[in-house]
């Protein structure tokens, strides 16, 4: 009986061992895009009113885009009090039902 119990112990905690390295393996391969790289671009236009701005973007590489001139919707609005047209920046971007939203914005120090 003990070495039932001495085996059953130690099969539950290889599992578990096994387990918390799988999950800790699967997260490795998620980044969100503002653990990405960044991507570079100069404002446009800037929309406070409709929380829009259109960026000359360089390649969104985790977007598979070529540069282009494109409108993006922004997820905080407090981001286009940073910038104004004609700035350089860097950015995060994702498709979020059917939208390219910008997650992260900062101006570009010159």
């Amino acid at each position: 009986m003990k070495h039932l119990i001495l085996s059953l112990s130690l099969l539950l905690a290889g599992s578990h061992a096994l387990a918390q390295n799988k999950i800790a393996d699967h997260d490795s391969h998620h980044t969100t895009p503002a653990a990405s790289s960044m991507s570079e671009g100069e404002v446009r236009k800037v929309d406070k009113g409709a929380k829009k701005i259109t960026l000359k973007h360089g390649e969104i590489k985790n977007l598979d885009m070529p540069p282009m001139t494109m409108v993006f919707q922004v997820k905080d609005a407090a981001l286009l009090e940073q910038v104004q047209a004609g700035d350089k920046v860097r950015f995060t971007a994702d498709k979020v039902g059917g939208a390219y939203i910008v997650l992260t914005l900062e101006p570009v120090k010159n």
